[in-house]
């Protein structure tokens, strides 16, 4: 595979019921305003919402499945929660390669998530190792 700066690779999920308990049951976060409708009800966001991170995963999915040929290692990864995802949601997950460093192999990305609506749900950045 052979990348390049502006390289853009999506993915897309629907934020379920069952995805969000398996994610509950996998993190072990089990927080009720992501598992609980009636305490969810009483919150700022009137209704329950997906667990961060479970976009974090989306982001890593998207790196894992998309330079598939290589190896890679994730360095680091940021992340900024701009809006919630609610179950129903359907989520796009973009990555667009902003950099190259190929004196070290590490790659910049942008990652980007966000609904149906097109209403953003979280920026963030990651860096990568490639390996051949």
């Amino acid at each position: 595979m052979d990348l390049k700066i502006g390289d853009t690779f999506t993915i897309t999920r629907e934020i379920t019921d069952d995805l969000v308990r398996a994610f509950a049951e996998v993190s072990g976060d089990h927080n009720p305003i992501h598992l609980d409708d009636e305490f969810a009800k009483q919150t700022r966001f009137g209704r329950r919402i997906a667990h961060g991170m479970l976009s974090g995963a989306f982001i890593s999915a998207v790196l894992g499945n998309e330079f598939r040929g290589l190896t890679i290692v994730y360095l680091s990864q940021s992340m900024r929660f701009t809006a919630p995802t609610f179950i129903g949601d359907v989520i796009t997950t973009t990555a667009t390669i902003t950099a190259i460093r190929k004196d070290k192999g590490i790659v910049t990305i942008e990652t980007v998530c966000s609904n149906q609506d097109g209403a953003v749900t979280v920026t963030g950045e990651a860096a990568i190792m490639v390996m051949k």
